[in-house]
């Protein structure tokens, strides 16, 4: 289950508000669903402090994944052609809708009900349990500050929407150091949207993560080590008539000395249950389904 899609499809889609800055919001503020909910609505993105994200969880999981990821056990893990769970190697990576590289990297999909490897601890499947449960909070916070004209065209209360969804989706990511042999154009990760309701990222070991602003520059979202990023995807994008964007963002190449670098990340993809109606009758399924046969279609 490829998780992102490029801009170019959605280049109809309102614009937010522009906004120069992300805002870095305190978890434990009184005014951080108020602060979180504007960020969302203004940029697409906020990142969350003082939240109850263990981060030696987060350091742990980068440590034994990447060692994994080093080893011919990772192998066994092969994803399935045309299936989605397990292991996608650097040429079974991304190719984004524009472009014709695939993205600089490999990763892993962790399900509740997919096959785990045993060659690490159970801090990823630890970590992704309190991760959906903050992600609920969230869609709380976002839920109890839209306007009442936007949030009446939820079909149910947002954070309901996760309640029995089997597709919340783990990637644990590594971006390999450049070699510069690298094809033309590549990029670690190309500019793109994600398919879903909201992103959870905790911030990576390397810098890199960039949002397009609604003024056509890119920006870099804060990074800060204890720091998690969360984004709008489509699916929320959809549900609210586009009042939060599901913005434009990518991994850039570094230069230098930090090309020598790999790069770790741990996005958290949440879903509504397959059933849930997004607008105008389309479901979280279909809308879902739709998106991946346009992945697959050119990867």
């Amino acid at each position: 289950m490829h998780q992102h899609e490029t801009h170019e499809h959605e280049a109809h889609r309102p614009a937010a508000p522009h906004a120069s800055n992300v805002a870095v919001v305190d978890f434990a503020a009184a005014d951080a669903p108020e602060r979180f909910t504007q960020s969302l609505r203004e940029t697409g993105f906020a990142v969350l402090v003082n939240h109850p994200l263990p981060w030696t969880l987060v350091e742990q999981i980068y440590d034994e994944w990447a060692a994994l990821f080093d080893s011919p056990a990772v192998q066994q893990y092969l994803v399935d052609p045309g299936g989605h769970e397990g292991w996608f190697p650097p040429d079974r990576s991304e190719t984004a809708k524009g472009n014709t590289v695939r993205d600089l990297k490999e990763f892993f999909h962790v399900y509740a009900h997919a096959t785990y490897p045993g060659e690490v601890s159970d801090a990823a499947l630890r970590y992704r349990a309190i991760a959906i449960d903050i992600a609920v909070t969230l869609l709380g916070w976002v839920e109890a500050n839209t306007p009442p004209d936007i949030a009446a065209r939820f079909s149910q209360p947002l954070s309901t929407m996760l309640d029995g969804s089997t597709r919340n989706l783990l990637r644990v990511l590594r971006y390999p150091a450049l070699t510069g042999d690298e094809p033309a154009g590549a990029l670690r990760s190309a500019p793109h949207e994600d398919i879903d309701l909201l992103t959870v990222l905790p911030a990576s070991d390397e810098p890199g993560l960039q949002l397009l602003r609604s003024d056509g520059e890119w920006f870099d979202v804060p990074c800060d080590p204890g720091s998690v990023a969360v984004n709008a995807g489509e699916m929320l994008q959809l549900a609210s008539g586009g009042y939060y964007p599901a913005t434009t963002h990518r991994v850039t190449n570094p230069i230098g000395e930090a090309a020598t670098r790999r790069r770790m990340a741990l996005p958290l993809f949440l879903q509504p249950a397959d059933d849930v109606v997004l607008a105008d009758g389309r479901t979280a399924r279909s809308f879902h389904a739709e998106r991946i046969a346009e992945l697959r279609g050119r990867n």
